[in-house]
């Protein structure tokens, strides 16, 4: 089975389940006012009028989620290109390792220089167990960095996650709404 794709994840999590029906149905809607108000036609209207404001945000948010992946397509499409280019202008690396260890070409065609020997056994040897340890130091860092990206990520997952099933950081919202419903039933009330 293939991953999900980015435009896969940000839609299961931000598009399906967002459609007002989904959150709360009409019925549901109604019974956060009055028992003399429920029937109202403005009750109603009230609630088309959420819908077609919470279908504006749904499509902003898909032509957002196509604008991230466009831009990650072509993020993709820069990286391969640096990628090519970067191996195309890089120099042979089997050339300079066998440089590095052999010296230059004069010291291998005979050169009498002492200076310009290329390396034995002995000191080829303190070389490599350097170079060694630099690329287990570079590991290190790398593995550490991945456990950050890694950590990252879940957080965004358990955030999006809380985000689909109404668990907000902010747990003042419940309040807020509750306290602007409040302030909309009496509104009715005082109209009617």
């Amino acid at each position: 089975m293939t991953p999900p794709t980015e435009k896969e994840i940000l839609t299961n999590y931000l598009v399906q389940t967002a459609p007002l029906t989904a959150v709360i149905s009409f019925s549901q809607f109604q019974t956060a006012f009055p028992r003399s108000h429920r029937d109202s036609p403005l009750v109603r209207s009230l609630y088309r009028d959420l819908q077609a404001q919470r279908a504006a945000t749904v499509d902003a948010v898909s032509a957002n989620i196509a604008q991230e992946v466009e831009r990650g397509a072509a993020m993709q499409r820069e990286v391969l290109r640096l990628r090519r280019e970067a191996q195309r202008t890089e120099p042979d690396a089997e050339l300079d390792i066998e440089r590095a260890l052999s010296g230059p070409v004069a010291a291998r065609e005979g050169g009498s220089d002492d200076t310009t020997k290329g390396h034995s056994l002995r000191s080829v040897l303190p070389e490599l167990e350097g170079a060694v340890k630099a690329l287990e130091a570079e590991i290190r860092l790398l593995s550490d960095e991945q456990e950050t990206l890694c950590e990252g990520v879940r957080q965004t997952i358990s955030g999006l996650s809380d985000l689909r099933y109404g668990k907000f950081a902010n747990g003042a919202v419940k309040g807020q709404v509750d306290s602007g419903l409040d302030s909309l039933c009496e509104a009715c009330q005082d109209k009617a």
